[in-house]
């Protein structure tokens, strides 16, 4: 009876005998951070002008709280309307009449390219090109009319500043992100007899979402920090109000620690809410990730 050889199995790595390959640089990085982290942590305990009393005194002051309130409404205000805006502006540089589509890129591109600071300052003092706000029939008399300078209040400035550079950005967000759904996953929903809308809801927008979701979390966490340019138009904001305070105390350092703080706790919340919207639109990619990891560690081990 003949005898089977087995199989050479020379140079081949068996997942059960895998090891983690031994990486020393690893170690010396982590070393180096290690000493890094642990020196600024010194340096942030033991210099008495970081005044760590002040910061505490005033971490949970009123008008400081007030003012956080204030940058996280002007957050959540201009990102509401910038991202409806933003969507208007993405499906008219996707649309096929070119009017259109020239005008929407011409606005994406000037309030891409103009600062936010310079947006804000521009329209806090519109009533110096536009004294007076009015409603009226075309060519005709005027039914209703307001002093620009009641209109635009700061609120009002940075409300409009805000949204329209939000929108600028989240136009291409959207635009890119509806770009990347290939046209055949469009041509298959319409031969299986898909409306326009269902095919968008169903099949285009949840594939679209995937590539929005992480540059637009960014966006959100761009545009909390934007707001303390309102600060000079007398906003009064999160970086408003600590300004105050140091400008009656003169503990400049300790108060802007405090705003520190406090943008680093927001930051912090809209990074998990991010990462759960992404892993949310993301459960098929993550199916498939993870199937590919044992293989990824066995290569890496060899």
């Amino acid at each position: 009876m003949p005898i089977i050889t087995p199989p050479r199995t020379d140079g081949v790595v068996d997942v059960a005998d895998a090891r983690r390959r031994f990486h020393p640089w690893r170690l010396v990085i982590g070393v180096v951070l290690a000493l890094i982290v642990v020196r600024l942590a010194l340096f942030l305990v033991t210099n008495e002008r970081f005044e760590w009393p002040v910061v505490g005194e005033y971490l949970f002051n009123p008008s400081v709280l007030l003012g956080l309130v204030m940058s996280v409404l002007l957050t959540a205000v201009g990102m509401i309307l910038g991202s409806l805006l933003g969507t208007v502006l993405a499906a008219g540089q996707l649309a096929a009449f070119p009017p259109v589509r020239w005008a929407c890129v011409a606005f994406v591109g000037v309030f891409r390219a103009v600062p936010p600071l310079v947006q804000l300052i521009f329209w806090y003092n519109l009533a110096y090109l536009i004294p007076k706000l009015a409603i009226g029939v075309p060519f005709g008399p005027e039914l209703f009319s307001w002093p620009t300078n009641d209109v635009i209040t700061p609120l009002t400035a940075a409300v409009i500043g805000l949204s329209l550079h939000e929108a600028a950005y989240m136009a291409e967000i959207i635009r890119a992100g509806i770009s990347s759904v290939d046209q055949g996953q469009r041509d298959a929903s319409k031969a299986m007899g898909f409306s326009s809308s269902h095919a968008f809801s169903r099949v285009v927008l949840p594939q679209a979402m995937r590539v929005i979701i992480p540059p637009a979390g960014s966006q959100v966490i761009a545009l909390l920090k934007g707001t303390s340019l309102v600060s000079v138009i007398a906003m009064g904001d999160l970086l408003h109000s600590v300004q105050v305070i140091y400008n009656r105390t003169y503990e400049v350092v300790p108060m802007l620690i405090v705003a520190v703080i406090w943008y680093l706790v927001v930051v912090a919340a809209l990074t998990v809410v991010q990462r759960q919207v992404e892993r949310r639109f993301s459960r098929g990619l993550v199916r498939t990730a993870s199937v590919r990891k044992p293989v990824q560690r066995l290569e890496a081990a060899r």
